[in-house]
């Protein structure tokens, strides 16, 4: 078994604007390294304003952007060398992606039940219908939601946080060891979040899960995540331990971040609103990992 789960070495991404004559570099990562355990699941932050870099980043690991120089590699595989609808899917089936806007990751035309189930085969292969619907309804389970309670629906009659719990629960069905969650709660009304927030705390304590949680709420970052990495126009600026790097920052940018957001109060405002969850979060999960 490969110790890294994720490795990704020097990474840099430019884009070219502009027409011949009058064309412009844009250099959007630069020469980023990061790397997650494959033994121990943890939640790293990468944070950052708009303009950073970090939604580039997370769109490489997906496999969705092509980086113009470095390497990435999932357990110990370049994803360079992905190709084909069966290297597709091989890949998928360890790395899902939420996303901003979970409205726009569902067709409003069709019921939410069918995206659930036709993953559920795609991933698990020709299981029987029975089988499909167990699975479906356990991963909703999962993230507090039932089978029984979105059969039927379409999209925009659920709520953007039951949605984007729909979202979590097809991710988890591919059963991957990596979620890139890119900025998942920015849209999502801020009385929900922290049940979205706590949702990934659990999946990395109770599945084993790793997740890459993009964002530039500081706060969210502070309570939930293992290790943080500030971004700053498309370079790494800071990084390391959560609670180490936010408490006593070494560069100016993280500096500024952290007073914007009064750290010292994050958390007893998290405490709050953990209390005040609906049962999302079983009584003995711990707070955090030390």
């Amino acid at each position: 078994m490969n110790d890294l789960l994720l490795d990704v070495r020097e990474v840099s991404k430019t884009f070219v604007r502009g027409r011949l004559l009058s064309r412009e570099k844009i250099v959007a990562v630069n020469k980023v390294s990061l790397q997650l355990a494959a033994r121990r699941p943890e939640i790293l932050a990468i944070i950052g304003e708009s303009g950073s870099g970090k939604t580039t980043l997370a769109r490489m690991i997906l496999n969705m952007e092509t980086p113009t120089s470095g390497r990435l590699l999932l357990d110990g595989t370049d994803l360079a060398t992905i190709n084909g609808s069966a290297g597709r899917l091989a890949f998928m089936h360890r790395v899902q992606p939420i996303f901003q806007n979970p409205f726009e990751s569902f067709n409003p035309l069709k019921r939410v039940e069918r995206y659930l189930l036709m993953t559920r085969l795609r991933f698990a292969g020709t299981a029987g219908g029975s089988t499909t619907a167990e699975a479906v309804d356990a991963a909703l389970h999962k993230v507090g939601l039932s089978l029984r309670e979105v059969s039927g629906r379409h999209p925009h009659e659920l709520s953007g946080g039951q949605l984007q719990r729909v979202a979590i629960a097809r991710a988890l069905l591919a059963e991957p060891k990596l979620i890139v969650a890119d900025e998942p709660v920015s849209m999502i009304d801020a009385s929900l979040r922290m049940s979205i927030v706590n949702l990934f705390r659990t999946l990395r304590d109770e599945l084993g899960i790793s997740i890459i949680y993009v964002t530039h709420d500081l706060a969210t970052a502070y309570y939930i995540s293992d290790r943080i990495m500030i971004m700053q126009k498309g370079s790494v600026v800071e990084s390391g331990d959560a609670r180490d790097v936010l408490k006593a920052p070494r560069h100016p940018y993280t500096y500024q971040l952290r007073e914007a957001v009064l750290l010292p109060e994050v958390a007893n405002v998290s405490a709050n609103a953990t209390s005040s969850m609906n049962g999302l979060i079983s009584p003995g999960t711990p707070e955090r990992r030390a």
